[in-house]
Formats: structure tokens, C-alpha cells, sequence
């Protein structure tokens, strides 16, 4: 067995929007720098993703350096949008609400007309875009945090974590179920954050607390999949798989398992190749 390590990155500005692979990220309380800061809202504030719009998938956003983001998506005229505030001439003043995610509420900022027209054209719905200015804001699932841990506009956790040698072993088990043909799946399904290469098949189950490169991360539980993992990330078209294999071999009451989330305990830059080490 070679040594672990990490072998891909990906950050998601836009939640639920197809996002970019850099070889290295910054480490935020919250998360990695500029990942799932913005967000899509039905009018009343309710969360929009792929599980209502698998459709997102076709979108992609760009983190930019002043923590703007570039949109981009087939027939569409790409749009760069700043970050909502004080002297923005497209927002000149910052319109605050509460957007309602699954388990929580947060205060958000509207980012504009031109950005909510830009995505309710491209989805065919009304909807709005949405940015947290400020990530501290919203604070963990209390049954897992400890010591006001924050997370950002992900679901749950401020990281992600699936391993290559865990998607090898599902490719197998979804090649000997009922829909083989929908196989071999990528790893973009799954949306991780980080990607470890040279570990044995599910070994980050018994994964408690890790170290990848200078940073340490908590692992405090495994990551319930949704219908968001059948859907094709270049096409937006669904189907049975994984679904139905975790379903048979990686369920655990109500719960379809794939990957796990992580905290993290301290900040720094995670790059392409750090070493993980794992620690409890």
C-alpha cells in the first residue's frame, strides 16, 4: 500500500453550480477559501440545488480574487458578479434576507438583478442569487460541533472527503448490480472537496481525526447521499446509480453512505500531493 495522499482539490463557489480544481486551496474555518459562498433561492428564500434543478450541474462559477465569481454556461453570455457592498454600482445598497437551507436559516446579501435575471433565465424559473458575507454566522449542526464551529452554505460540514479507492470498489459493486450500464461513475458526482489517493476501499470509514499536509481535521461522521449523485454532471440527465448499490452494501438505517465530512481544526493551504496522515 502506497502512502496516502491528496490527489485533487475542488471548490465550489456557487452551491450546487460545477465549480474548478486548483492544485492548491486555503484552509477557512469554514471551509476552503470561496467555496459555497454563493447560493441560487427560490423568491421566499427557500435553497435551490440539483435536487430540484439538476440543471445547476451545467452551470459553472469561477472564484475571482477580489471573492467575485464568474458565471458560465452553454448559450449564455458569461457574467461576472462582485461581491454585494458599499460602492458596488450594481448593488448600491446591499439588500439583506434570511435564505432558508435544509436544517437552518442564515442571513444572506442579494446579488443583484442582473445575476438573479441571469440564472432565472438559464433555469426557466424565477429565482435569485445569493452571497454570505459573513461565514461565521452559521454555525455547525449542535450535535457535531464543538467550541462555535462554523460552516458555510454547504449542507452540513465545511469539508468533504472521498478516497479513489472507495469509488474503485463501487464501480465494482454497481458493475454486478441491476444497471451496470450506468458504469463506471466519476468522481464528480460525489462534489468531495478533497480526493485522497493510496488508502484500501472504504478505510476512511474508521477515519476519526486526520492530517492532510500542515492541516487537521476533525472527521465527526460519514456523508448521506441524495438523489444529487445520479444525476450527470455534464448532461443534468438521471439515473438509478449509486443510489441503488449503496442502497444494498453501504446503508446504515435511513442513511446511503459515500464519503466523509470533515472540520477543520486549524487553517493553512492544502496542495496537490501533501501527505495525509491519519491520526485517531
Amino acid at each position: 500500500m502506497v502512502n496516502p495522499e491528496l490527489s485533487a482539490l475542488h471548490v465550489y463557489p456557487v452551491k450546487s453550480v460545477a465549480g474548478s480544481a486548483p492544485g492548491a486551496a486555503a484552509v477557512e474555518p469554514w471551509g476552503l477559501a470561496g467555496d459555497r459562498r454563493w447560493m441560487v433561492v427560490e423568491p421566499d428564500g427557500r435553497y435551490v440545488t440539483q435536487r430540484q434543478q439538476p440543471r445547476l450541474a451545467l452551470a459553472s462559477a469561477e472564484s475571482l480574487p477580489d471573492r467575485g465569481v464568474r458565471l458560465s454556461a452553454e448559450g449564455k453570455k458569461p457574467l461576472t458578479v462582485t461581491v454585494p457592498g458599499p460602492g458596488d454600482p450594481s448593488v448600491p445598497s446591499p439588500v439583506t434576507f434570511t435564505a432558508k437551507l435544509a436544517r437552518t436559516e442564515v442571513e444572506v446579501v442579494s446579488a443583484g438583478a442582473e445575476a438573479d435575471a441571469w440564472f432565472s433565465d438559464f433555469l426557466g424559473t424565477e429565482v435569485r442569487l445569493v452571497h454570505l458575507d459573513d461565514p461565521a454566522r452559521r454555525p455547525l449542526t449542535p450535535e457535531y460541533a464543538r467550541g462555535g464551529e462554523t460552516v458555510s452554505l454547504a449542507d452540513e460540514f465545511p469539508l468533504l472527503l472521498t478516497t479513489t479507492a472507495s469509488l474503485h470498489a463501487l464501480n465494482s459493486l454497481i458493475a454486478q448490480g441491476d444497471h451496470p450500464d450506468e458504469g463506471p461513475l466519476p468522481m464528480n458526482r460525489f462534489r468531495p472537496n478533497v480526493v485522497i489517493d493510496g488508502t484500501a476501499p472504504w478505510a476512511e470509514d474508521d477515519w476519526r481525526r486526520i492530517r492532510i499536509g500542515e492541516v487537521v481535521f476533525r472527521v465527526p461522521k460519514p456523508c448521506s447521499r441524495c438523489v444529487i449523485t445520479t444525476t450527470d454532471q455534464s448532461t443534468g440527465e438521471r439515473g438509478k446509480e449509486p443510489l441503488r448499490t449503496l442502497a444494498r452494501h453501504r446503508r446504515v438505517g435511513d442513511a446511503l453512505l459515500f464519503g466523509q465530512n470533515m472540520v477543520p481544526e486549524g487553517s493553512g493551504t492544502l496542495r496537490l500531493g501533501d501527505p495525509v496522515e491519519i491520526l485517531e
